[in-house]
């Protein structure tokens, strides 16, 4: 097949794999910690958000293979696997949205910069995605900080909202 993508768009979208499948690790890692200090609850929810991070990832291998570019399935980056509190571990996830925003919005501005019209409007879905991930990454730290000690006051807001949060707000 022809390939509807310029080299560079294809180089920038399978870096951007990398980043959506080390965001997955994170999140998992970040699960664990919950998991080990007996928050079911929050474990759940990142391990919700490792899933959609690896969709994420899987999503743009499938566009790069339909528009006929070669897709790379990468090896990822250090993940961070020990955390001093819970809203260090949110911290991060909030850091590593914006993060993964930046990073859209650049190949976004790229697919611009080489006229690919195809690939800047397959990526609006990411844009939006990413406005409903960090709103949800905020929110979660606002709770998190508010709770400070109280680690199971989070767990009660989740268990009452379960959609709330909840892989950014229910988007796919």
């Amino acid at each position: 097949m022809t390939s509807l993508l310029k080299q560079s768009v294809v180089d920038a979208l399978n870096g951007q794999v990398v980043e959506e499948f080390t965001a997955s690790l994170q999140y998992t890692a970040i699960a664990l910690y919950f998991d080990s200090e007996t928050l079911p609850e929050l474990s759940n929810f990142f391990h919700l958000q490792a899933q959609e991070e690896h969709e994420h990832a899987m999503k743009l291998l499938q566009y790069i293979t339909e528009a006929g570019g070669q897709p790379i399935v990468p090896a990822t980056k250090e993940v961070k696997n020990s955390f001093e509190s819970a809203e260090e571990a949110v911290s991060l996830a909030l850091s590593q949205e914006i993060t993964v925003t930046n990073q859209i919005n650049s190949l976004v501005a790229l697919a611009v910069k080489e006229n690919d019209y195809l690939t800047n409007q397959y990526l609006q879905w990411f844009v939006t995605e990413q406005l409903e991930e960090v709103s949800s990454m905020s929110d979660l730290l606002n709770i998190v900080t508010r709770a400070g000690n109280d680690l199971f006051r989070i767990e009660e807001y989740l268990i009452r909202n379960p959609h709330e949060l909840a892989a950014g707000g229910g988007a796919e």
